[in-house]
């Protein structure tokens, strides 16, 4: 049977668009609600593969239920500026990909959809109707299916409904749903349904009843309590409406025909413009670009050498400068090319049986100081090339790197990504041309003509990268940033990575079971006092109990249901003794899942370390971040958290020694707003938030008590971080009033600050980005938003990240220090770990005062600001006794 998918397109793209944090081109058009809708597009294509494929959309102008019913959907805002603007370039994209697009004055888009359904139904056609509106759920049927869709932070889950996964769910048939819908009526369309029948009542007797009509023929049943009863003869018209205003109209007039919605080839050369334009470099990789002039093609040729020897003849003839690309896969290499003159040479060797042959050619050139090697994600290649014994630690230029300091909010900084955005120039990605997992093309696909094209597009556009980012970012005036921070980081991070931090084994292990034993114990008591056992973990399910059987008073609901985050339970606090038993079953259960079964799983059997992988091109503010696993964000807060930090060890003979700046952000701002208060404070050695808790609040630094010290400290960070007066009289749990007598009063005692932060997002709007003391830089479109929300976060962002960012910078420079140093002094050490603004290093027990004190001097005088740095060391076996 062939197969009819059809886009409810306005709810999709606004699910996207309210899904995806506010993404821009560098033009200021936003551009997340057409990428969420493209990414939902096409992941149900691929998984679909329809024969037929449309896309219906609302008009502006008032359908018939609007005529039937003047409030309907009158309470709705309109549609924000920053999605207006991509509706046409979203109708646009889909006429370039030959979607037919279907709408129709005085009908929505869920008549079309309807209409087009029956069609399906009557015709023999599978329809799969795509949407992330419930209201679709009357449509199912034997033939036709609802692709349920629900986005989060990006990410989207799709349901698969059709009749019988309906009355399965639900309980009742398809048709059914609308009168359910009709009773309890609709707040997101201003449908108004009966006053006080709710959706628990109204599912239940459409259940019984089967419908609205034979609900009110049946009021004596013993099901309808006299109260209920009273409300649905005062809402009889009210139900009867909303129904009209609930079922979807299934006979638009409207000319459709299957050969008109056929799926047809993309039109690559428009929609390639428009990729480009919009800056979507993944999707432009996904249709493998265009054959437009305005694309350029690689000039240079390619050879394949069969043999080691001849690679050697070719290498011995580099000059100054190896420009290659690394092919690796389970950490081993199966592919090398490099450029020589204008021919890019390229050797594999058999993926299931590698050797290290190719490693031993390639050494000495590697090697080599006086040659400087230029490729993309050189990390990688130095932590795989050490395995040969092969060390690169020096001369190199990574094109990713380059990149990243040009447009740090990339999601991505592969050669095929950087490749289209700067020089027009589309190849495809490494595993579009060989696959993944299990189906990876391996030798006997390599030795084919589809790998050599591909070879010589990736290595001559790293080579035309390197010039493009160099003069790019000579032109911005980030040299410093590139040669003095990024660049050298590379070599340090990798080295990192190489030597892993050791974990303790065994006492990891009675540490999960015991945690293991306290879920248990906690799951207990939870379904006691609960009265039932249920899935804790599911806030559905948490909220029926709490706030039904128990009787809590519900702090937020949401569309789904109860609110039961974190943020609820923190209130809920002391109502009930199951509140903070379920607070401290969700952290313990965290701790266990996250921290304590995947270190376990991570730990390598070969070094019984730690290999965590450091991320330099991931953040927008330069900060380092940590994966696999993600060392940066072991708990701290909790004792438990902190026990986590017992399990980190030093090896045998060695010390772990850690450093760690203090207040580094505060005093940033005190040298980049100048404000001669703070700088005193800094200067004179004074606990800073003290000093502010005395300015702020006008006692002597001898009468400030703990508390004020608290509050002074909050109102610091939150001025550093663009906190208004709720959010600081959320944390500090006082009024908004007196909130803001903090911040007014912060503001009047330290003006250079107040002025700092408004010319920075002055001159931000102006500029449309900010800047480090390193020249880093954020763009942030979200400043010329018209939604106060977006326009807000942007302005904080403005304020944040010179000092975030700066902070950043500067642990990156004293990483470098710390690393050239241990090298120059020739000690028995190692940078191993770093975490925010926190350093260690482990080294031999004989040297550990020596340590303590270069780390110290590294980082207090990795720059000089008019504020002094200071570094606090600590040393021990595990990392739990440095701090």
């Amino acid at each position: 049977m062939k197969k009819l998918l059809i886009i409810d397109g306005n709810s999709i793209i606004n699910r996207a668009f309210y899904a995806i944090r506010a993404l821009a081109n560098k033009q200021g058009m936003f551009t997340n609600g057409i990428y969420g809708f493209l990414n939902i597009l096409f992941k149900n294509t691929e998984e679909l593969k329809p024969d037929y494929i449309a896309v219906a959309f609302d008009l502006k102008a008032p359908t018939f239920r609007h005529k039937m019913y003047d409030k309907y959907k009158a309470q709705r805002k309109g549609m924000p500026e920053e999605l207006r603007m991509q509706m046409p370039v979203m109708k646009e994209i889909l006429n370039a990909m030959n979607i037919a697009v279907f709408e129709k004055e005085g009908y929505e888009a869920d008549d079309i959809i309807g209409t087009v359904s029956r069609i399906c139904d009557e015709s023999d056609v599978e329809c799969y109707i795509l949407t992330g509106d419930k209201d679709d759920l009357q449509l199912a049927s034997d033939k036709t299916k609802i692709l349920l869709t629900i986005s989060r932070m990006g990410a989207t889950e799709t349901t698969v409904m059709d009749s019988d996964a309906v009355l399965e769910k639900y309980g009742v048939t398809p048709s059914e749903f609308i009168d359910v819908k009709a009773l309890m009526g609709d707040s997101s369309d201003n449908v108004p349904g009966v006053s006080g029948i709710g959706e628990k009542t109204a599912f239940s007797y459409i259940q019984k009843f089967k419908s609205i009509e034979e609900l009110y023929n049946n009021l004596d049943d013993a099901i309808v309590k006299p109260a209920a009863r009273q409300k649905l003869i005062d809402g009889k018209d009210m139900a009867q409406l909303s129904k009209q205003l609930c079922t979807i109209d299934r006979f638009v007039p409207m000319d459709f025909d299957f050969e008109s919605t056929k799926v047809q080839p993309y039109d690559n050369e428009r929609l390639s413009m428009i990729f480009r334009n919009l800056e979507f470099n993944a999707f432009l990789k996904k249709i493998g670009g265009s054959d437009t002039a305005s694309e350029r093609k690689s000039d240079f040729k390619s050879a394949r050498l069969d043999d080691c020897d001849s690679l050697s003849q070719k290498l011995k003839d580099t000059k100054d400068t190896l420009t290659y690309k690394i092919y690796q896969s389970s950490n081993a290499i199966y592919a090398f090319a490099f450029l020589l003159g204008d021919t890019v040479y390229y050797i594999c060797t058999d993926l299931l049986n590698p050797d290290s042959e190719i490693a031993n050619t390639i050494k000495p050139y590697f090697e080599n100081d006086d040659i400087q090697k230029v490729s993309c994600d050189i990390k990688s290649d130095m932590v795989l090339l050490s395995q040969y014994g092969i060390n690169i630690w020096s001369n190199y230029f990574d094109t990713g790197v380059g990149a990243y300091i040009i447009n740090p909010a990339k999601s991505s900084y592969t050669t095929s990504e950087t490749a289209v955005e700067f020089l027009q120039y589309t190849i495809q990605s490494e595993d579009d041309l060989l696959g993944t997992g299990k189906g990876r093309k391996t030798y006997d696909m390599l030795m084919d003509k589809i790998f050599e094209p591909y070879v010589k597009d990736e290595v001559s556009a790293i080579s035309e990268l390197k010039q493009y980012e160099l003069k790019k970012i000579e032109q911005q005036n980030q040299q410093s940033l590139l040669k003095d921070i990024e660049l050298p980081l590379v070599a340090v991070l990798a080295d990192m990575e190489i030597s892993g931090i050791k974990v303790d084994k065994g006492s990891l292990t009675e540490f999960n079971e015991m945690l293991t034993a306290r879920v248990a114990e906690l799951e207990g008591s939870i379904y006691s006092l609960a009265g039932e056992e249920f899935n804790i973990n599911s806030p559905k399910q948490l909220g029926v109990v709490l706030f039904e059987k128990l009787g809590l008073k519900a702090v937020k609901k949401t569309k789904t249901g109860y609110s039961t985050n974190s943020d609820v339970l923190e209130k809920l606090s002391g109502k009930h003794p199951i509140i903070d038993h379920i607070i401290e079953y969700r952290h313990i259960a965290k701790l266990k899942s996250t921290y304590a079964d995947g270190l376990l799983n991570v730990i390598n059997k070969a070094t019984a370390r730690i290999h965590s992988k450091f991320n330099q091109t991931v953040t927008v503010t330069g900060r380092i971040s940590s994966t696999e696993p993600n060392l940066q964000n072991i708990p701290v807060r909790t004792d438990l958290g902190r026990a986590m930090r017992k399990m980190f060890v030093a090896d045998e003979g060695k010390i772990l020694v850690d450093a760690d700046y203090s207040q580094i952000e505060l005093r940033i701002l005190a040298h980049m707003a100048n404000d001669q208060r703070m700088i005193d404070a800094f200067t004179s050695g004074a606990d800073i938030h003290t000093a502010t808790a005395a300015t702020v609040f006008g006692v002597e630094q001898s009468e400030v008590t703990p508390l004020l010290r608290s509050r002074a400290k909050a109102v610091n960070f939150g001025i550093v971080y663009g906190m208004g007066d709720f959010s600081l009289s959320q944390d500090l749990h006082i009024t908004k009033k007196e909130a803001k007598e903090y911040i007014d009063s912060y503001f009047e005692k330290y003006a250079s600050v107040r002025a700092y932060l408004d010319s920075t997002v002055a001159d931000a709007k102006e500029k449309g980005y900010v800047t480090t003391l390193f020249e880093r830089r954020r763009y942030l479109p979200e400043l010329a938003s018209n939604n106060f929300m977006i326009r807000s976060f942007g302005e904080r962002a403005a304020m944040n990240t010179p000092i975030q960012g700066s902070a950043a910078d500067i642990i990156k420079i004293a990483m470098v220090s710390v690393y050239n140093e241990l090298k120059k002094q020739k000690l028995p050490a190692k940078l191993i770990l770093q975490v925010h603004d926190e350093l260690i290093i482990e080294a031999d027990e004989g040297c550990v005062q020596q340590v303590e004190k270069l780390l110290r001097t590294c980082m207090e005088n990795a720059v000089k600001l008019r504020v002094p740095l200071t570094a606090d060391t600590k040393s021990g076996k595990r990392w739990f006794d440095t701090k």
